[in-house]
């Protein structure tokens, strides 16, 4: 990525960081990134969430809800490098990540 930004005769600082940005290189380090850290988030308020919403003793959701979490956990992976683009991949993590915290939030105010 550096040789991409190293001066070049008759291209200027703005064609060279746009090539940068635009690298093969960014799109997957974005993509491992997501998958780790974004799949890890929906998964954990997924069981959190499906811990909430089962109708079966507290410690038997919270059970199922740590299973299930490896089935969401594999889904987004595999969602992440199967989108067509990194932000593609990003707003369908950090979107259904934010679905589940808004409905789980909503939930258990509503249970107190």
């Amino acid at each position: 990525m550096t040789d991409m930004l190293q001066e070049q005769p008759g291209v200027g600082i703005g064609a060279r960081l746009c090539r940068a940005w635009h690298s093969p290189a960014l799109g997957i380090a974005s993509r491992v990134i997501a998958a780790i850290v974004g799949g890890f988030a929906l998964a954990n308020l997924g069981a959190i969430l499906l811990a909430v919403l089962l109708p079966m003793a507290r410690g038997e959701a919270v059970v199922t809800g740590v299973l299930a979490s490896f089935a969401i956990y594999t889904a987004a992976v595999i969602w992440v490098f199967a989108a067509r683009s990194a932000v593609r991949a990003w707003l369908g993590i950090l979107g259904a990540a934010a679905i589940c915290a808004l409905v789980t939030w909503l939930l258990i105010g509503a249970l107190q």
